[in-house]
């Protein structure tokens, strides 16, 4: 197989982009490194694609060695033919690979081996090829023998009729025709394990749909009831339709004596062998695509929550909420250092309202807190009337938002909180995360596991692995492109760093609290166990402000200073200029890219974004992203009625839809067919987490606290 050519098909891609992608991984480059000081090489491939290449670039190899082994394996067994190895080289699957290695793939003790063992192998032989002219019993005389253990006529039958099942069930094409038939026609089918016990899978209790039509968060909804033991889930395949198939390829002709009995050996090698591995094998791929599709949108989802803008400049008032034990608060100044931790009770049981209100305003004025950051777990609702009435009776201009604290207390009691903040216990670490997520989500979230930020649907029934790994290239890539500043930044966002591991983050922050500040991106290279490639693939990801050189405060890659000192030259401009900020119009001061990129020795996809970074320096994406609401009043649910427009903020997207906060404590849903007028295969193509949209109340369910949402003929105001 040319890989190559392959993946320039499959991602639609140049093979020359194909194939300089590939070269480059293997020299080690990181995906966020090639993505972004590579271009010239891959034709600018982002990093989405770049990512999708090195997971199929892996399938392929692993694809090519696995033909090699079943090649080599066939071959020592002395049965591999020219034809058998050019359909093997020619698969473009591993379950085609293996359907072809079946019949030579060693297996466990079979009752088709016992059969053959028996001596049994050329009465199959005669039953197949329809030789018997006379009774099939009397046929089967010859073969009796006590010491092979072929006591009787039925005996010897079943045992040939064992062979046959198992080569009917070895054979490739065969295999391929029914699981094509069971996927195109087959039904997937559940029903309640234990009579109509009320559960959540209650629509699945008497369900069925064509399996080619099964969407991904059904199959994973079906798959945890049956893990739980509450539904039995099966594929029902065309059967008649096999089995006239299979009868077709095996009785060549009709034979009184023969026929009837390979027609119950059809049914027996679809029933025993065929039929359940069949079944097996698709409802994995069927899994498989499902938690393909969820880690995707988890991903998106995360990315987005991610990227949301800092808010910069305010003092947070961070609020973990709770009932017996009190709400836990910390004051976080503007850069994040935490001045001040209490604890208050103003919910039950102790209900001290005036005095949890004379401290808060008390905190308020001595810190000047313009912004409170409340955790929308236990008793938020409880602690969000109260923030309304204190505001109420404060002079100063202070806003609150609820935010997700999913993940806050996974962080709160990990070691890496522990060693943080040590003296503080989980509810003041808690606070502590619920005020930076607000000031600065990508660093404050990196900390926390990101299958534990909860923007994800049925991410504890996936493969762990995959998940764990499709998110992480997920928090690298938002890592990298945002930058990072080499004096502040903590070890958990350093390790996201392309060519930084665990080792060399905390390397770098303990030269950093050793020597003081970096003054240059140079010094990296004094960092133990820092060397030439992981300072290559970092150093343009890394930051220093007000540094010695300029340029080092922007995302210019040190192995373009030259070029961009050549580039200011020739542009009458002075490196030191950079220093007073961007150098507005650069950009249009470059009538002929094509030829200046020759000039100084550059391509023309660098000297592009090598001029867009010098006209804005350490550009920050995420400040063209929506930024959160801030409310100074509360609504309630019961407040809410059908018709009324709202303004609200994405927090979850899945499948059928998107949760949005509106301000009442529980997110209403947006189903897919009320987000837009026209058709979309899923609600990412109209929304994103942290997305700001004007919604309207379709209906409320107090009881059920479910609120139904439309977009429709609402973002425009009207």
């Amino acid at each position: 197989m040319d890989i190559i050519k392959t993946l320039a098909e499959e991602l639609g891609i140049g093979r020359h982009q194909a194939g300089a992608a590939v070269k480059l991984i293997d020299e080690g480059n990181t995906i966020p490194f090639i993505a972004r000081y590579r271009k010239e090489a891959t034709g600018s491939l982002n990093d989405e694609v770049l990512r999708g290449l090195d997971e199929r670039l892996k399938y392929l190899r692993n694809l090519e060695e696995r033909k090699e082994q079943v090649i080599a394996s066939v071959r020592e067994q002395e049965k591999l033919t020219p034809e058998l190895e050019k359909q093997i080289r020619e698969a473009k699957t591993l379950v085609a690979v293996e359907d072809l290695y079946r019949p030579y793939k060693p297996k466990r003790r079979t009752r088709a081996m016992i059969a053959k063992e028996k001596g049994l192998e050329p009465l199959a032989d005669l039953i197949s090829l329809q030789m018997i002219k006379e009774p099939l019993e009397k046929a089967a005389e010859s073969f009796l023998s006590q010491d092979k253990g072929v006591g009787t006529v039925a005996e010897a039958i079943q045992g040939a009729m064992d062979i046959l099942a198992e080569r009917i069930s070895d054979n490739a094409e065969y295999r391929t025709y029914i699981r094509n038939t069971t996927v195109n026609k087959g039904l997937l089918q559940s029903s309640a394990k234990d009579g109509t016990v009320k559960s959540v899978y209650e629509m699945y209790y008497n369900y069925e749909e064509p399996v080619k039509k099964a969407a991904g968060h059904r199959i994973l909804a079906l798959n945890r009831g049956e893990n739980e033991k509450i539904l039995t889930v099966k594929i029902a395949a065309p059967e008649e339709q096999i089995f006239q198939y299979l009868e077709k390829k095996t009785i060549l002709r009709d034979n009184p004596y023969t026929t009837p009995v390979l027609k119950e050996t059809v049914k027996d090698s679809y029933g025993r062998l065929i039929g359940p591995a069949i079944e097996r094998e698709i409802r994995n791929e069927l899994t498989e695509k499902a938690e393909e599709g969820a880690i995707k949108v988890f991903g998106k989802n995360l990315e987005q929550l991610l990227m949301q803008p800092p808010i910069v400049g305010r003092v947070v008032l961070g609020w973990d909420p709770a009932f017996r034990t009190g709400c836990k608060l910390a004051v976080v100044d503007s850069t994040g250092k935490v001045l001040d931790t209490v604890v208050i009770y103003p919910t039950a049981p102790q209900n001290k309202v005036a005095e949890s209100k004379k401290i808060l305003k008390d905190m308020i004025g001595k810190y000047g807190i313009s912004l409170i950051s409340v955790g929308n777990g236990t008793a938020s609702r409880e602690s969000e009337q109260i923030i309304v009435e204190l505001l109420k009776e404060i002079k100063e201009p202070v806003q609150y938002v609820i935010v997700n604290e999913a993940g806050a207390s996974v962080y709160s009691a990990s070691k890496l909180a522990t060693e943080e903040f040590p003296s503080f216990d989980v509810g003041q670490r808690s606070a502590v995360s619920i005020a930076r997520r607000l000031q600065d989500p990508l660093s404050e979230l990196v900390k926390i596991d990101p299958k534990s930020i909860g923007v994800g649907q049925y991410q504890h029934d996936m493969n762990q692995k995959h998940l764990g790994e499709a998110l992480e290239g997920v928090v690298e890539d938002c890592v990298n492109k945002v930058g990072v500043d080499l004096n502040t930044a903590s070890a958990s966002l350093l390790e996201y760093v392309s060519g930084i591991n665990k080792t060399l983050a905390k390397n770098i922050v303990a030269y950093r609290e050793e020597n003081g500040a970096f003054h240059n991106r140079k010094q990296l290279l004094k960092v133990a166990k820092l060397g030439p490639k992981a300072f290559e693939q970092c150093a343009g990801f890394m930051r220093i402000s007000g540094g010695e050189n300029p340029l080092d405060g922007t995302s210019v890659h040190p192995e373009s200073y030259e070029a961009a000192g050549k580039l200011l030259e020739r542009l009458g401009y002075a490196t030191s200029e950079l220093a007073q900020g961007g150098l507005k119009g650069i950009s249009r001061k470059i009538k002929d890219y094509k030829r200046m990129a020759e000039e100084i020795g550059v391509g023309e996809i660098t000297l592009r974004d090598i001029a867009g970074e010098l006209e804005k320096p350490a550009r920050d994406p995420r400040d063209e992203m929506p930024r959160p609401i801030l409310r100074s009043d509360i609504l309630e649910m019961k407040d809410l009625k059908p018709g009324m427009v709202l303004k609200g903020t994405v927090r979850n997207v899945i499948d059928f839809g998107a949760f949005v906060d509106i301000g009442v404590h529980q997110d209403g849903l947006v189903h897919i067919s009320q987000m837009t007028d026209r058709y979309i295969k899923h609600p990412l193509e109209a929304v994103s987490v942290g997305d700001v949209v004007q919604v309207k109340i379709l209906s409320v369910d107090l009881e059920k606290k479910r609120i139904s949402l439309t977009m429709k003929g609402v973002n425009d105001g009207n």
